[in-house]
C-alpha cells in the first residue's frame, strides 16, 4: 500500500500545476482533464475549485502576476518613465516564460487584490509628475496593451524564447512575395529580433504619452 502523503489539493497546487502543464501542451492542450490526470485525481475534483476553464485561466494569470512581482521591490527614485519602462519590460519577460503566456495573460480577471499594491504606487508617481488621474490611467493601460499585444504576436512566431514555429521562414517569405521587394524585405522586420523591436516600440509609445500630455 502506498502510504505517501500528497499535498492537498487547493486552487495554488491546481494553478502551479497548469501552468507546468502550459509549457508542455499550450493553451488549446491544457483542458480540466490534462490536468487532472497531471495531479492524480478525477476531472470533476477540480470543479470544487474552479467552475469552469475560464475561471483557471483567472488563477493562472494571478500566479503569473504574483511571481512577476515576487522579489521585484519597486525603486521611489523612479521617473514616470523608467517606471513604465521597468514594468512593461518585466511584464513582457514573464509572460514569455510560459507558452501562451500572453494569451492566458489577455482578458484575464485577478482573483486577489495583490496587484493594488504596485498599481496605487505607479498612479501616486504619474499625478505626482503632472498628470490627471484618468491621464495615468490611459497612460499605464496604453503601454500594458502594447506589452500584451505584441507578446500575443511575437508568441505566435516564438512560443517560448528560441523556439520557433514553422512556417515563418524569412527566405522563404521573400521568395513567395519577391514581385513586392519593399513587402518582402519587410519580413525581416516583422519576424525577427523581437527584443529590440520591442524596445523601439515601447519608446515610440513613452514619447508619445510624453507628447500627448506635455511631460519630461
Amino acid at each position: 500500500m502506498n502510504t505517501e502523503r500528497r499535498a492537498p489539493l487547493d486552487r495554488k497546487r491546481v494553478a502551479d500545476t497548469a501552468l507546468g502543464l502550459l509549457n508542455e501542451v499550450g493553451l488549446e492542450g491544457l483542458t480540466l482533464r490534462a490536468i487532472a490526470r497531471e495531479l492524480d485525481v478525477k476531472a470533476p475534483a477540480l470543479y470544487w475549485h474552479f467552475k469552469d476553464k475560464q475561471a483557471l485561466l483567472d488563477e493562472m494569470a494571478t500566479e503569473m502576476y504574483r511571481r512577476m512581482v515576487a522579489g521585484a521591490p519597486l525603486d521611489p527614485e523612479d521617473t514616470w518613465r523608467e517606471r513604465l519602462r521597468k514594468s512593461n519590460h518585466g511584464l513582457r519577460t514573464a509572460l514569455r516564460d510560459y507558452r501562451d503566456g500572453a494569451r492566458v495573460f489577455s482578458g484575464s480577471r485577478f482573483t486577489g487584490i495583490e496587484h493594488a499594491e504596485q498599481m496605487e504606487d505607479n498612479l501616486r508617481l504619474f499625478t505626482a509628475a503632472g498628470l490627471t488621474l484618468a491621464q495615468a490611467v490611459r497612460a499605464t493601460t496604453t503601454t500594458y496593451l502594447y506589452t500584451l499585444g505584441f507578446v500575443i504576436e511575437e508568441q505566435g512566431v516564438e512560443p517560448l524564447p528560441d523556439e520557433r514555429r514553422e512556417g515563418f521562414d524569412i527566405g522563404e517569405r521573400a521568395r513567395m512575395m519577391s514581385a513586392f521587394p519593399l513587402s518582402a524585405q519587410a519580413g525581416a522586420e516583422i519576424f525577427t529580433d523581437y527584443d529590440r523591436h520591442f524596445e523601439e516600440g515601447l519608446e515610440v509609445v513613452l514619447d508619445g504619452i510624453s507628447a500627448r500630455y506635455g511631460l519630461r
